[in-house]
């Protein structure tokens, strides 16, 4: 058996994985409301993912590349790196404004990964969007990036 991107029985990227981010989504956010610092819930979300089996990395430099000459670019560091396959990025504030989703957008494009997920504990209701930016679609690593 391939990696779960290559399977095609299973179109859900990282299924398992996912599923046990999005617990501990609802679990902090249930537990502890909104009002908090973004530190709080990450490292809140830190605890219940490790405590699930989970290894995270907190602002983990993943190495970004130019789509042109497929040459690293910078460094971005998101918030959590999860089981080195999943980023998320946690906001903690009353809105969601589009900036968010391009920042996540930018990692997931410019990067090795494939799937993040943008979570904000502080708006009224829990806001989680989950993108994919499949590696097939990356012109730098056509190039060998």
């Amino acid at each position: 058996m391939g990696s779960d991107t290559q399977m095609s029985a299973d179109r859900f990227l990282h299924k398992e994985l996912s599923h046990k981010i999005m617990g501990g989504f609802f679990k902090v956010r249930n537990e502890y409301g909104s009002g908090h610092k973004e530190t709080i819930y990450g490292n809140l979300l830190v605890e219940y993912l490790n405590n699930h089996g989970l290894k995270v990395e907190k602002e983990k430099s993943i190495k970004i590349f130019s789509n042109q000459s497929g040459k690293f670019v910078g460094l971005y560091k998101p918030d959590l790196v999860v089981d080195d396959k999943v980023i998320i990025e946690i906001k903690s504030s009353r809105f969601t404004p589009g900036i968010y989703e391009k920042q996540l957008y930018s990692y997931l494009k410019n990067s090795n990964y494939e799937l993040g997920y943008l979570v904000n504990f502080g708006s009224s209701a829990l806001f989680v969007k989950r993108m994919i930016f499949t590696n097939d679609r990356k012109p730098f690593l056509a190039r060998g990036g």
